[in-house]
């Protein structure tokens, strides 16, 4: 048989404050004392953490990356003279914001026989989802580029759509297929078109 006895106890150092304490004699055991305001407490935290932990899953599944690295190759050709110019591409996007805006960032160095092209731009791009796996972008903005032997700097505009294919949903690594067209603003106008590919790399 179980004996529930309620105890009060007062308090020495103020003699004026009572506790409750609730308490379960077994049949050959001691008395154990059970803290109610300890017990409630626990339990609300337990209810708590079970009614958080799907709203905080949720928002890991939402969070964006940090910023999205790009390393690929590059090349161009010019639509006036018809040559072509090859070599490596870096670019960084960071997304300002979500399904809005995302701000990239880039750097390539083109060669073509007897002259290096230093490349440089700043897009501004609207994304897409497609669905889990693919994203879409359209974007514009500024290029500036340095040519050596004697081509000087060229200030241009620059128009850019791009792929990002993801091939697990985590999207922490893919690959992307960008075309590009620019038109120069310097003397002779130069335009052309190119296209960019390579692995994309997430940066949580």
């Amino acid at each position: 048989m179980v004996d529930v006895a309620v105890r009060f106890r007062l308090n020495a150092a103020t003699g004026a404050h009572l506790t409750r304490c609730h308490s379960f004699q077994l049949p050959y055991a001691k008395i154990v004392p059970i803290n109610l305001p300890m017990l409630y407490g626990t339990r609300f935290v337990i209810i708590t953490a079970f009614a958080l932990c799907p709203m905080a899953q949720l928002r890991a599944e939402e969070k964006e990356p940090f910023a999205v690295i790009e390393l690929g190759a590059a090349t161009e050709r010019s639509i006036q003279d018809g040559t072509y110019s090859v070599g490596p591409s870096a670019s960084v996007e960071f997304p300002v914001i979500k399904d809005w805006l995302e701000i990239e960032t880039g750097i390539s160095p083109l060669f073509r026989p007897g002259q290096t092209e230093w490349q440089a731009d700043l897009l501004f791009k609207k994304p897409f989802t497609i669905n889990e796996h693919v994203e879409f972008m359209i974007g514009a903005g500024p290029q500036l580029s340095y040519a050596t032997a004697g081509g000087g700097t060229q200030i241009a505009s620059e128009i850019a759509i791009e792929w990002m294919i993801w091939p697990s949903t985590d999207r922490k690594f893919g690959w992307f297929v960008e075309p590009t067209y620019s038109y120069s603003f310097s003397k002779g106008h130069e335009q052309s078109i190119g296209v960019t590919t390579g692995l994309t790399i997430a940066i949580p």
